[in-house]
């Protein structure tokens, strides 16, 4: 990755004479995690990894996120990163492929890996993919089996299935299938359908098993996870979705608060396309994402230029930029009633693609008491990073120990095995919450989350870029800035993709430094203070536009004196976007009226952050972040269908003091 920066950019802001940026969907993350995935890639002649290979084509490997894609997706696909090794594999298991009928009569291939020793039964461990199983044959054998290395040590059945529509399988897809709250008859099916009828007959059929089955995946393999979860098969006894997209209409890979995540979504469906056989042939012609884009111009140009009408999957998301049906009847939340298995919900606190689906799922799991039990993991992670080894550092930070096998050992096997070989030895329940605090670079565990404990608390935004936990005295005033989609506020100050896994952990001073954002910073801290929880901007604020965007980072600022490179660094602790004609309801808009103060209020995901003692906290403020998030014409209109004329600049004001003016509540606890 091209770590140039522009200082124009970085300095100047909007006023400059040239843009910047940095990308991804799937995560770019760093050079560390590609050579990650080295091992794995030599299954590159299978027929998985020669599908996967059509999501990087468009761009011709020009960026780390293309490779890191592939990596990502091979290794959620249930085939462990660091592995056991193929004759290890070859050794001690044997494989058999099936095409397993559903009730309608549609057969989904599937691929079990049984153990050679048949001297005692097996749990099984299952994972439904959209992205193929590979590889395919049953005399190609993979790097690794299981979520970890433990797995395939201790024994289990390993069920690996394409679904309905993809790969193998017959049938229709459906990309992000919703879950039907009513069936129309007994052949009538969903994909939580499918999940029970093939748990149900690997079961009934695989020889050796214990009757007892496991399901896990990792981002959109966590998604069918999830919904196997729902009128679950009898059979189903343990199940982890991790990092699944809980709610893409808002809070995971394709809207955020009505903004669309550009840079990400169209890397990935430029390569995730129907069985028809066309794919596009992107060139970007430029490293820079930023610019890419920028040339690209309105979002109805992605179609005109790239995807001619032929990819219905990109079509269908901009289609829907409300929280309409199509996006409610897709969210896993709400419908996680009378759950029979435990649960294990996995994520990580940096994941740049399904962070809130993964809060979302576990509330909403809590909310309607519909498991036996559930336990929430958050490590201080990328997309799918706990599925490799390590997790020592992640980008710019050090957390100073290797947090993925911490996971793996500690939490994840034993949650398995303890509801797949239940016995004496393995009863003890798992916490109702375990996370990792950054900052102090702890795991900690909670009986609820949030804290019952957390004390609500308020940082207010003052005159003269001051933030504090003290309310402000005197009148209301306010701070404003231009803001011109010809040269948006960039994710980084590096030039690469637009969406990096890890630009989390980017250094914001480059940010502090534009005239279109505002930053408010407190005094040093006298003490640490631990956010832990959601994040409530309660914004109040003005456009002459009749529709803006409005983005809110809360940063964790190091001390001058800081070892390492680090003093002055400014860490983002959590970033959203809101786009502001959703205020009053995301699925009815409604314009701003010119210059009228508005209050603006949503949440942002939660975190576990400690801002230790001599810190400052940092709140920024602006009104584009390029090209992760689409440009808002800052008029009232359909975004998706805008033309270029369309786009104009607009006066942005944030109001502070008086007694409605812009604060950031958090919860925080004691040490």
């Amino acid at each position: 990755m091209n770590g140039a920066i522009r200082a124009c950019v970085m300095e100047c802001g909007p006023d400059s004479s040239g843009p910047l940026f940095d990308h991804c969907k799937t995560h770019s993350v760093n050079a560390r995690f590609v050579h990650q995935s080295t091992p794995v890639e030599k299954r590159q002649r299978t027929g998985a990894v020669q599908d996967l290979r059509r999501l990087v084509t468009a761009r011709k490997m020009q960026n780390v996120r293309c490779l890191f894609s592939v990596f990502l997706i091979i290794f959620s696909l249930g085939f462990n990163v660091s592995g056991q090794g193929t004759q290890f594999i070859r050794d001690h298991y044997i494989k058999h492929d099936y095409w397993i009928p559903m009730r309608d009569g549609v057969k989904l291939f599937t691929s079990v890996y049984s153990p050679r020793d048949t001297n005692r039964t097996y749990a099984i461990m299952m994972t439904r993919s959209p992205y193929g199983i590979g590889p395919y044959g049953e005399t190609s054998y993979p790097r690794g089996l299981g979520p970890a290395e433990e797995f395939a040590r201790h024994g289990f059945i390993f069920v690996y299935q394409d679904v309905r529509g993809r790969h193998q399988s017959e049938g229709e897809y459906i990309d992000m299938p919703p879950h039907k709250t009513d069936l129309s008859g007994p052949k009538d099916t969903d994909e939580t359908t499918d999940a029970a009828d093939a748990i149900n007959w690997v079961a009934q059929n695989i020889p050796n098993n214990n009757g007892r089955v496991g399901l896990w995946g990792i981002s959109y393999l966590g998604f069918y996870a999830a919904q196997g979860l729902i009128n679950a098969s009898p059979c189903l006894k343990a199940d982890s979705p991790q990092a699944p997209m809980g709610d893409e209409g808002n809070g995971d890979d394709i809207y955020h608060n009505g903004a669309f995540f550009l840079a990400a979504n169209f890397g990935f469906y430029s390569g995730f396309w129907p069985r028809t056989g066309w794919h596009p042939s992107i060139q970007h012609g430029t490293p820079d994402d930023y610019e890419f884009f920028l040339r690209m111009g309105p979002l109805a140009n992605a179609d005109t230029l790239y995807f001619k009408g032929r990819n219905p999957y990109w079509d269908d998301l901009l289609k829907h930029p409300n929280y309409d049906w199509f996006w409610s009847s897709r969210a896993l939340g709400p419908v996680m009633t009378n759950l029979t298995a435990p649960v294990l919900v996995v994520g990580g606190w940096f994941d740049a693609e399904d962070l809130g689906g993964t809060l979302k799922l576990f509330q909403g799991i809590v909310q309607h008491g519909g498991a036996p039990a559930v336990t929430l993991v958050m490590g201080p992670w990328s997309h799918g990073e706990w599925g490799g080894r390590g997790g020592e550092q992640l980008g710019n930070l050090d957390f100073g120990s290797r947090t993925c096998d911490y996971f793996q050992t500690n939490i994840e096997y034993p949650f398995f095995e303890q509801a797949l070989e239940p016995s004496p030895s393995n009863a003890e329940p798992l916490p109702r919450a375990w996370l990792f605090e950054t900052g102090k670079n702890e795991w900690r565990k909670f009986d609820s989350w949030p804290p019952q404990n957390a004390v609500p608390r308020s940082l207010y935004l003052q005159a003269g870029g001051r933030l504090s936990f003290k309310p402000p005295a005197g009148p209301e005033q306010f701070d404003e800035y231009v803001s011109d989609p010809a040269k948006p506020v960039p994710v980084t100050c590096e030039i690469g993709g637009g969406m990096p896994g890890d630009y989390m952990t980017r250094d914001q001073r480059f940010a502090s430094r534009r005239t279109d954002v505002l930053t408010y910073e407190s005094e040093p801290l006298k003490e640490d203070v631990i956010v832990a929880g959601p994040i409530t901007p309660v914004l109040r604020v003005s456009t002459s536009g009749t529709d803006s965007d409005f983005i809110v980072k809360l940063i964790d600022v190091y001390p001058d004196n800081m070892p390492n490179g680090q003093g002055g660094y400014q860490q983002m602790v959590r970033g959203e976007p809101f786009r502001g004609k959703f205020r009053n309801s995301m699925e009815n808009p409604e314009p701003f009226v010119p210059g009228e103060a508005t209050k603006v209020q949503f949440v942002m995901p939660d975190v576990l952050h400690d801002f230790q003692k001599g810190h400052r906290i940092m709140v920024q403020i602006q009104s584009s972040w390029f090209p992760m998030v689409d440009l808002n014409p800052q008029r009232f209109e359909d975004i998706p269908t805008a033309r270029a004329s369309d786009f104009q600049k607009a006066t942005e004001r944030v109001y502070c003091g008086g007694p409605d003016g812009t604060q950031i509540d958090v919860l925080t606890i004691a040490q």
